[in-house]
């Protein structure tokens, strides 16, 4: 496809989805809205001089990314907005989404939502995927042992995303489906990666974060986070106390894969109306590092490009 159009296929989607998890960088959020949308792959963040690089597909891609985070139904200024393209690109998009079957209107007919066809592209990452197949059972028999949430994340540039998650047996409000993105400077699974990553990797992540305070509790000096990531490389697990969620505990270590190469992290997660970080750092956390371990010693490394 010769870049420009505006045509797409459902083959060029999908190949360009897969190819954007690399690619993708999180610009500073100035905003709330501007931090809603930092995770799509938006016009501005199209690398220059690449003869390959197709722009209407990296539009495309951003409409569809602008949707979530609450945001259930978007009407054309909102779309164009969240994109970072013009109306009329988005118009276009929106049109080619909607003769897929990616896009529908609302039943008011004054703006788009997403339809369940949109869930292809993320079941054709899930499908096959051999860490999750191996995980599986390990998380299973985690989430039944404690009865409390089990999740099994990968990094994506500076955040943590939900590829596999077993929910509490008991009353938790909070809802983090499958596809959840979360920044590692605040949480328990994303300090338990960078507590494996080379010291310089990991410096060079938090420096692309923005580091902003989610609740009261979250933790935004860097020096304190970097003494966190060492206390979780010395530990094995790293933890979370209410940082992205109020009322919410977790408990991480990172899984490493072929090569000695970390290429993600278990996390239990937990509400502070039945636990205490103090009680889930000693009851918890040794149960999360040797899930955490058996899933690492079958694990595979991370594919890239």
């Amino acid at each position: 496809m010769a870049k420009g159009q505006t045509c797409l296929s459902v083959t060029d989607i999908e190949i360009y989805f897969d190819s954007m998890a690399t690619k993708i960088k999180n610009p500073p959020a100035r905003s709330s809205r501007t931090a809603a949308r930092k995770a799509a792959p938006r016009a501005a963040d199209a690398p220059a001089h690449d003869p390959l690089f197709n722009d209407s597909a990296q539009k495309a891609l951003a409409v569809l990314e602008a949707f979530g985070r609450g945001r259930r139904i978007l009407k054309l200024a909102e779309t164009a907005e969240l994109a970072g393209i013009s109306k009329a690109s988005a118009q276009r998009c929106i049109h080619t989404l909607e003769v897929l079957g990616y896009l529908r209107r609302d039943r008011r007919g004054t703006g788009w939502a997403l339809t369940p066809r949109a869930l292809g592209i993320a079941h054709a990452y899930l499908s096959g995927y051999r860490l999750i197949e191996q995980a599986t059972r390990h998380l299973v028999d985690l989430n039944h042992a404690t009865g409390e949430s089990v999740s099994l994340s990968e990094p994506d540039g500076t955040d943590m995303v939900f590829v596999a998650r077993f929910p509490s047996h008991k009353r938790f409000l909070i809802n983090m489906p499958v596809g959840t993105r979360l920044p590692m400077y605040c949480t328990a699974s994303g300090r338990a990666y960078l507590s494996v990553v080379p010291q310089g990797e990991a410096r060079e992540l938090l420096r692309q974060s923005t580091l902003r305070a989610l609740t009261t509790h979250t933790v935004t000096d860097l020096n304190r986070i970097f003494a966190l990531i060492e206390s979780a490389g010395h530990d094995g697990f790293a933890c979370s106390d209410q940082e992205c969620y109020r009322g919410d505990l977790t408990v991480a270590a990172p899984v490493i894969g072929e090569g000695g190469h970390p290429v993600g992290a278990i996390n239990i997660s937990a509400p502070t109306s039945r636990w205490t970080i103090e009680e889930m750092r000693a009851k918890l956390a040794p149960l999360v590092v040797e899930t955490a371990r058996a899933v690492s010693s079958g694990a595979v490394p991370q594919a890239h490009g």
